[in-house]
């Protein structure tokens, strides 16, 4: 089965550490992420997602596997659908944050090759971090923080 990507970056008018910050409460994702309906954190690093896709309930559980505090999240399912993703985070300026996000994934539907084939899985990550765009420079502070790292395999803590 053929593996899809999405790339997408965008620049949000706050300091890196706020959009770092926001990004890292995964539970607040339904409120700008379309489709998604209940991110719930089980441990520092694992979590469990709900959302609706092409029209279909999907659910999934996501590993955290490298976590570098204002700089990169990086993840990969660990059952449920296939798929894994980065997002960095660069400062622009000092209050100016590139907030770039790649994501893999395996369609395993007709609805979700369809969705895939026209476009729409691309369109919906471009409106997702427009909406974190609107969401972080609403609030202009997050609503939350984790500063913790999470070393990828074979990095020990503390080197990255």
């Amino acid at each position: 089965m053929d593996t899809s990507v999405v790339e997408h970056e965008i620049e949000v008018d706050v300091p890196v550490r706020t959009a770092y910050n926001q990004w890292t409460q995964f539970e607040e994702f339904p409120r700008f992420m379309e489709g998604v309906e209940r991110v719930e954190q089980l441990t520092d690093t694992s979590l469990h997602w709900r959302a609706n896709i092409a029209g279909a309930k999907r659910e999934w559980t996501a590993q955290i596997t490298r976590q570098i505090p204002d700089e990169l999240v990086e993840w990969t399912s660990t059952e449920g659908l296939a798929l894994s993703g980065l997002v960095r985070f660069e400062p622009v300026t000092a209050d100016r944050t590139r907030v770039a996000l790649r994501m893999e994934y395996r369609p395993d539907s007709v609805a979700t090759k369809a969705a895939d084939a026209v476009g729409l899985v691309d369109a919906r990550v471009r409106g997702d971090l427009q909406r974190f765009k609107d969401f972080i420079e609403g609030r202009g502070a997050e609503t939350g923080a984790w500063r913790g790292e999470v070393a990828g395999p074979g990095e020990p803590r503390g080197s990255m």
